[in-house]
Formats: structure tokens, C-alpha cells, sequence
């Protein structure tokens, strides 16, 4: 069998449409782009080629992983994040365009003490930041890469539970340039981050954490569900375990004009609002929308 780079391309795109696959288009061309080493800018001059039978078939057994529901993202081994490479696996989330918000919110914070342009906390030059639950570092990573652009300095420390997700934080972290300025730590929660020479406290504590309630997950795209951790997904009963240990911790890890800074749930403004006021530590607690309007980000300073 011999195809041409047009005739491979458009069967797969059938392929992956006849198995609901959305953008199957776009995932058949980027998977050829992927097999063969090129950039996706280039594959328009290639369609003329004709493939030999042993890279059909390859072409094929990959088309075969998408069809079945296998991300993208984990085949290529890669996504974009912030403008920036980042390696991904099964042992991480997939970084979503939604947390770009978060972080595009926390370097504003840090670089004006303004959010969506309203004053907040006041402004300084040196943070003490912690990306809690890394998973691929996506977060950490970003904020500490555009930090000399917005003119501040960060001492970053990623952390996640998943000995597995901080590999390839590392790993993303040299990619990005950045190994020497993030400190990784393994451990749930915040339990690394005490002891006997006292706690380690934080100017700004901002996290993606699991936040989908437990029977949910099932009714999940089966990209998420059969591919991406469940441990960045679970959030308990409710979705809402990881916050509740979240703010018990607050009082000893955030400084005392300390910001944190969480993604949630569209559905769960007033339930984490209410989590950190139940703590008694915030000034300010507020909600902030992505792009699509709907609620992702929590704000609250100390």
C-alpha cells in the first residue's frame, strides 16, 4: 500500500471523525506532522509525496491511539502552555488554555498589585511563590519565566504529591530554561513545609487542584477519564476536599500580606469563597472569569 501525504491525511481525518474525535482534521495532519518531524506549517508541501507502506502503517497505529481517545498532547508527548513548550505523559493534566488565566492574573498581581485593574495588595519586587500540586509545573514554570519581563524577582517552589508529575516538572523546567531558579519538592499538601525549624510561609500560594467531584468523572470526555491522572482530578465527594485542606494550612504558609490564588470549578465560586472566609485570614475575596465568562478564579488576600 501507498498513499499520498493528502490521500494519508484525509483518511485519517475520517477516521477520527467517524469515532467523534472533534478537530479530527487538524489531529490527522498534526499526527503525520508528528510521525515525520516537520512543522505543521510545512505539511502543505508535502501533500504530493507518496508514503512507502511502512510509514502508512505507522501513520495508521497512531491514528488507531487517537481514534480510541488517547489525547493528542500524551502521543506527541508535548503541548503549549503560555507561549512555552512543555513535555506531558499520562502522569500530568494536560495544561488547559483556562489556566492561562490564573497565571496571566498572578503576574499582573505581582508586577502592579492590580487585579482587573483594581487595586489589591501593594506592590514589591521579591516573592516567595509556591505552585501547589505542579503536576507538569505549567504554573510555576510560566511565572517564573516572564517575571524579568513584568520586573520582579521570584523564588519559586513546585510541589506536587506524584514523585511521577515532578520528573517531568523537572524535565520542563530545563526545557524552559528555569531549572535553577524553581525549587521541586515532593509531598501532599503542604506537609513538606513544616518541621522543626518552623514553617515555611509564602507570599503567594496559587494552585490548580483536583477539583472534580468523584461521580462526575465518569461522564467526563473519555480523554479525560481513561487518560489524564485521576489524582488531578478527584476532588471528593463534592470536588471540594483539596480547597477545605488548602485553607486548614493557610494560617501557618501564607504571609501575613499573602495572596492566594486558585483555579476552580465554574460551578464553585461561593462554595471555595466560602471555604477561605471560613478561615477568618482575608480582606479581600473575590472571583475573576476566563475568557468564556465563566467563573475559574479565586483571589484572596490576607
Amino acid at each position: 500500500m501507498s498513499l499520498t501525504v493528502k490521500q494519508i491525511t484525509d483518511i485519517g481525518a475520517k477516521q477520527l471523525e467517524a469515532q467523534g474525535i472533534a478537530d479530527a482534521r487538524r489531529d490527522s495532519e498534526a499526527l503525520y506532522c508528528f510521525m515525520v518531524g516537520i512543522p505543521e506549517s510545512k505539511l502543505f508541501t508535502e501533500y504530493q509525496y507518496t508514503l512507502q507502506e511502512v510509514l502508512c502503517e505507522k501513520y495508521f497505529d497512531l491514528i488507531d491511539r487517537r481514534a480510541s481517545g488517547e489525547p493528542l498532547q500524551y502521543i506527541v508527548g508535548n503541548t503549549e502552555f503560555m507561549g512555552l513548550p512543555f513535555k506531558v505523559t499520562g502522569d500530568v493534566l494536560i495544561p488547559r488554555q483556562d489556566t492561562e488565566t490564573l497565571v496571566e492574573d498572578a503576574l499582573t498581581v505581582m508586577e502592579s498589585g492590580t487585579l482587573r485593574r483594581e487595586p489589591v495588595i501593594e506592590p514589591k519586587k521579591t516573592w516567595d511563590v509556591l505552585d501547589l500540586g505542579t503536576g507538569s509545573g505549567a504554573i510555576g514554570i510560566s511565572l517564573v519565566k516572564y517575571a524579568p519581563e513584568i520586573g520582579v524577582k521570584i523564588n519559586m517552589t513546585i510541589s506536587d504529591i506524584s514523585k511521577d508529575a515532578l520528573i517531568i516538572a523537572k524535565e520542563n523546567a530545563k526545557i524552559n530554561g528555569v531549572e535553577k531558579s524553581i525549587k521541586v519538592v515532593e509531598g501532599d499538601l503542604f506537609a513538606p513545609f513544616g518541621g522543626i525549624l518552623g514553617t515555611k510561609k509564602f507570599d503567594m500560594i496559587i494552585s490548580n487542584p483536583p477539583y472534580i467531584p468523584r461521580d462526575i468523572i465518569g461522564t467526563l470526555q473519555r480523554e479525560v477519564k481513561d487518560h489524564e491522572p485521576s489524582l488531578a482530578l478527584d476532588g471528593g465527594e463534592d470536588g471540594l476536599d483539596i480547597y477545605r485542606r488548602i485553607a486548614e494550612s493557610l494560617p501557618n504558609h501564607l504571609k501575613k500580606d499573602g495572596v492566594v490564588m486558585l483555579e476552580i470549578g465554574h460551578d464553585q465560586r461561593d462554595a471555595v469563597a466560602r471555604i477561605l472566609a471560613d478561615t477568618d485570614m482575608f480582606s479581600i475575596i473575590r472571583a475573576h472569569q476566563d475568557l468564556a465568562h465563566r467563573d475559574r478564579i479565586l483571589f484572596a488576600a490576607r
